[in-house]
């Protein structure tokens, strides 16, 4: 400023010194120095007023981008290809499907909300002692939660894995990040990697399927000469009985244990028959037969019972030998997880190899 000034000034003083000789080429010239001379400096003055405003801009700029950055904890894509942003390490999971409640009890996290078992009035008969379920709440039922009771629990993520409904995952997303977390077909190995992997958990998952695969190979060394044998699995319905399909949960269990279906049951799919009549019920045949139901009791057990005095059910192999074991249906014939996997595989160990 105070070199400004004495511009100023010493303009001025020039101006008046010139002021009787108008007419004199070098004051003219010497003017027209000065003006040039200011408006070079106007120039830079200028110039650097643009250089610290667009420095400022892209300071601005980069830390808002950190910032964004830092309210981000994991962006992922389910199985629909929609993509899930999540802010924070997740605190209160809500799963909607008996496998999603397996794998993440599997992974040591206790979530927050969950519908009842395929066919059950509450969690899956296999999981309901399970320590880490005390405080868990009943959303609804499989295919139908309570938008109501979902917003009350304030989740932060909802696992949806197997569904099929545009709509009601529409409605899920307005609720909180929603993911699809496996198809129908998936095996349950596959599907606990994704999961640990959206939720960072990708060692204990090793970790588990680890150690399924170590049970799976002694229990395969102790069938000794079960190793052969043709195993049947059946849900028996209040409207008769139906055969586990060869990409039902069960039978990908029992193929890591290289133990065979009967042939009339290695049809494709994820699900079960459709119920049989007495004269077809030679198909449930087998050299060992597991049968379960959804339900402890009511129709379909009275059902069962009913037809198991039956002398067409009392002609089958299985039953000849011996070789019938009742199940936990939940279990073995419904949409299982790495839990529930563990829980076949004892079952089978406990009824057909050597020291059972």
């Amino acid at each position: 400023m105070r070199d400004v000034m004495q511009g100023v000034c010493f303009q001025q003083s020039f101006k008046s010194m010139g002021g009787s000789h108008q007419g004199s080429p070098l004051l003219t010239a010497l003017r027209a120095m000065l003006t040039l001379g200011w408006l070079f400096i106007g120039l830079v003055l200028a110039g650097c007023q643009q250089e610290e405003s667009a420095s400022s801009t892209v300071s601005q700029s980069t830390s808002q981008q950190k910032a964004d950055n830092e309210q981000i904890w994991h962006t992922f894509t389910d199985v629909t290809g929609y993509e899930v942003t999540l802010a924070k390490a997740p605190q209160r999971l809500v799963v909607l499907s008996e496998m999603d409640l397996d794998m993440l009890l599997a992974l040591g996290i206790s979530p927050v909300g969950t519908t009842a078992g395929r066919g059950q009035p509450g969690i899956p008969r296999y999981l309901a002692d399970n320590e880490q379920l005390h405080d868990i709440r009943m959303v609804g039922r499989l295919g139908q939660p309570s938008l109501d009771m979902l917003v009350e629990l304030q989740p932060d993520l909802i696992l949806v894995g197997g569904l099929n409904n545009p709509q009601l995952l529409k409605q899920l997303r307005k609720v909180a990040p929603t993911a699809v977390s496996y198809h129908a077909t998936e095996d349950w190995q596959t599907a606990l990697q994704r999961v640990a992997g959206w939720l960072r958990k990708e060692s204990s998952a090793e970790q588990f399927i680890q150690h399924y695969q170590q049970q799976v190979q002694s229990i395969r060394q102790q069938l000794g000469d079960q190793q052969q044998a043709t195993v049947s699995v059946v849900r028996w319905n209040p409207q008769g009985p139906g055969y586990m399909l060869q990409g039902a949960f069960v039978s990908q269990v029992l193929a890591d244990l290289q133990l065979k279906r009967p042939e009339a049951q290695r049809q494709p799919g994820p699900g079960h028959s459709p119920p049989l009549s007495l004269e077809a019920l030679s198909l449930i045949d087998g050299d060992w037969l597991f049968v379960g139901t959804l339900t402890v009791s009511g129709k379909a057990v009275d059902a069962m019972q009913a037809m198991q005095r039956m002398p067409v059910y009392q002609s089958l192999r299985a039953v000849q030998n011996k070789h019938v074991v009742n199940v936990d249906g939940s279990l073995w014939t419904s949409v299982g997880g790495p839990l529930a996997a563990m829980a076949v595989l004892k079952d089978v160990a406990d009824s057909m190899t050597a020291g059972s």
